[in-house]
């Protein structure tokens, strides 16, 4: 329970990792309502921690507040949305792509071949949950090492956004072993220090994930 924190956290930073777990493995349906004082039951502490572990989800967008309604899950992308999202992704990744391609280290090469080992034994295992956390940290690692504050910023913005619609899409393992191939593509041009290799490896990653998002979305509605 969230009364159970590491040492060095908050009770909030517990509840937001809790409730971004509950979000990530399906237990929390799009749109459903977060009941602040059930959450703090659930979890064993006091509102608080939960309204802040909220607010701060707010901020990703996998949650939202509506006057005189409180918390909820944030709802399922629109297929027009969804197109917009991967167009905005187009743009961003490839260019923190290029920017980190030219500041290429050892160690930054060897965390990114470990988010790929996690992703690959997410999809041998089918443990969903995991294979959007490697993914996200994969992607996280590249711009963090574009070394472009204003980049990556901007992708963090729309990194949230990418995690709402996971929320509900139904991931498979091909899935996961299509993107392990795709991000592996894009370490190998980093390898070579070959920066527009990995930028247009990036581009068409994205261009796939952006039709398997599509392909995922049309399976749910027609549901």
């Amino acid at each position: 329970m969230a009364n159970r924190r590491e040492p060095g956290t908050t009770y909030a930073d517990t509840v937001y990792d809790l409730l971004l777990k509950q979000f990530m493995a399906g237990a929390r349906e799009a749109s459903q309502a977060l009941n602040i004082p059930s959450i703090a039951r659930e979890f064993d502490v006091s509102q608080t921690p939960v309204r802040e572990a909220l607010a701060r989800l707010e901020h990703t967008g996998l949650v939202i507040r509506e006057p005189l309604k409180g918390y909820r899950v944030a709802p399922l992308f629109s297929e027009q949305e969804l197109v917009k999202l991967m167009e905005a992704r187009m743009i961003i990744e490839p260019a923190v792509t290029l920017e980190a391609a030219r500041r290429v280290t050892p160690e930054f090469l060897a965390e990114l071949q470990l988010t790929i080992d996690d992703l690959a034994a997410a999809a041998e295992s089918e443990t969903f949950s995991e294979h959007w956390r490697s993914d996200d940290a994969f992607h996280g690692l590249i711009s963090l090492h574009s070394a472009n504050p204003f980049l990556d910023s901007a992708y963090r913005a729309i990194g949230g956004q990418v995690r709402r619609f996971r929320l509900l899409a139904k991931a498979s393992s091909k899935t996961a072993a299509i993107t392990v191939i795709e991000h592996g593509h894009i370490l190998e041009a980093l390898e070579a220090r070959d920066a527009d290799g990995a930028a247009e490896a990036m581009r068409a990653h994205i261009e796939g994930a952006a039709t398997r998002a599509l392909a995922d979305r049309k399976s749910i509605s027609s549901k």
